[in-house]
């Protein structure tokens, strides 16, 4: 990622990482689709979310309102973001990117802890840039988005088992 003039290295993300990453994908855009609401897309791409500062979140989300915002090599900022927290660096995603996010205007951000087994649904109010705490969710529940009327999703199945292979061959 890019940062006031100095690329940042992240560790590179692990296969369950990708596992969630491809599950909620798959839900997300499915439901974005089928209401025509915008565009959603998956990781590497940038967001700059302000002159000079670039991201590279999970999942990404754009109203179709606000679609003049996405450019071939970047979009400019997003409606939604999601970030699958990382074990090397919970701190970075739990912490310095709500900020940013929050001061980007990015009204939903969704922060997936694979640790916890939870997802945290974090909400811009009206005329702020600090997110609100819209609800933690744990295995027995659906997260809820504010920004997407409709959309849920359950915490079990996003850290259910993802296992492609059978065991029975």
């Amino acid at each position: 990622e890019y940062s006031q003039g100095f690329v940042q290295v992240l560790s590179m993300p692990s296969y369950p990482h990708h596992l969630v990453v491809a599950w909620l994908y798959q839900v997300l855009s499915t439901f974005v689709h089928q209401h025509r609401l915008g565009q959603v897309i998956f990781a590497p791409l940038r967001v700059r979310l302000w002159a000079g500062k670039y991201r590279e979140p999970d999942l990404l989300f754009m109203a179709r309102a606000n679609r003049q915002r996405i450019h071939d090599l970047y979009w400019e900022g997003a409606d939604l973001v999601m970030e699958v927290m990382s074990p090397d660096d919970p701190e970075r995603d739990a912490e310095t990117k709500r900020r940013e996010y929050g001061e980007a205007g990015i009204a939903e951000y969704w922060l997936i802890n694979p640790m916890a087994e939870t997802i945290t649904v974090f909400t811009l109010p009206k005329g702020r840039k600090v997110y609100a705490v819209h609800g933690v969710y744990d295995r027995s529940q659906r997260a809820e988005s504010v920004l997407l009327p409709g959309f849920s999703v359950s915490v079990d199945e996003c850290f259910g088992e993802k296992e492609p292979f059978d065991d029975d061959e």
